[in-house]
């Protein structure tokens, strides 16, 4: 990326979610641009609001933040699964995701978890592997052929003892997943926590999202809320088909 345009990019994608500022030394590191074309991109950055900075230091700015809730797709999503997560969290007392997919990866686009809620690796804005994940899990069994053989010719990076990194065992369980509605994913992602998950699904069932509950497995039992979690999900992708019917009547 050689333009201004693609440069800013490169900077602004250097920012993980986990960051809670970052030097100019390690974001030279990050982005590799020269030290006279990083300060000036972050000067401009800054003032633009894209970014804010602290000291030495620099982190995504709020302007980001409003423009990304503009994101028509994912804010009617979210306006449409707030409800359905806050209910799901009730019944379960467990931190509540809800995700898409871009690419190869889950995106964490909202989350709900009360004062006791599990340290799991999830971030909002966050990524991780379809594979390891039972968000990703659920939606890469819906997914379309070409990217379910693009994800089991792997690699399948391996992120704890428990990740699953055998083609053939994730590929029976994307199979079951799509018979069941539902995905598990036990200590995968990250030690100590499990999780059941379900596709949202649009009307000729391409998935749209997935929404799962999360625990500690010292004290949660996914499978006792897969019937709680398929319902949450089905009640998403109704009220969004609803939605869609009525926003095209009036066009």
């Amino acid at each position: 990326m050689n333009t201004v345009l693609g440069k800013a990019m490169t900077v602004l994608s250097a920012f993980t979610a986990d960051d809670h500022g970052v030097g100019f030394a390690e974001l030279q590191r990050r982005t590799g641009l020269p030290k006279a074309t990083l300060h000036r991109l972050l000067t401009e950055l800054v003032e633009v609001r894209l970014l804010d900075r602290d000291d030495s230091r620099y982190r995504l700015g709020r302007q980001l933040f409003e423009l990304g809730m503009r994101a028509s797709v994912e804010r009617g999503l979210i306006e449409v699964a707030i409800p359905f997560m806050e209910d799901l969290y009730e019944r379960t007392h467990e931190t509540v995701h809800l995700g898409v997919r871009e690419g190869t990866e889950v995106v964490y686009v909202t989350k709900i978890g009360g004062h006791r809620q599990a340290s799991s690796p999830s971030r909002v804005g966050g990524r991780m592997p379809l594979h390891c994940t039972a968000i990703g899990k659920a939606l890469l069994a819906h997914a379309p052929d070409e990217l379910r053989t693009e994800v089991l010719a792997g690699p399948l990076p391996r992120r704890t003892p428990r990740t699953i990194t055998a083609p053939g065992l994730l590929a029976n369980q994307l199979d079951s997943i799509v018979e069941d509605g539902v995905s598990f994913e036990f200590e995968e992602a990250a030690v100590g926590i499990v999780c059941v998950a379900a596709p949202v699904l649009d009307a000729a069932d391409r998935p749209i999202a997935a929404i799962s509950a999360t625990g500690p497995i010292t004290r949660f039992r996914p499978q006792t809320h897969a019937t709680q979690v398929r319902a949450a999900a089905a009640g998403i992708s109704a009220t969004l088909a609803r939605r869609s019917q009525i926003d095209s009547t009036q066009l």
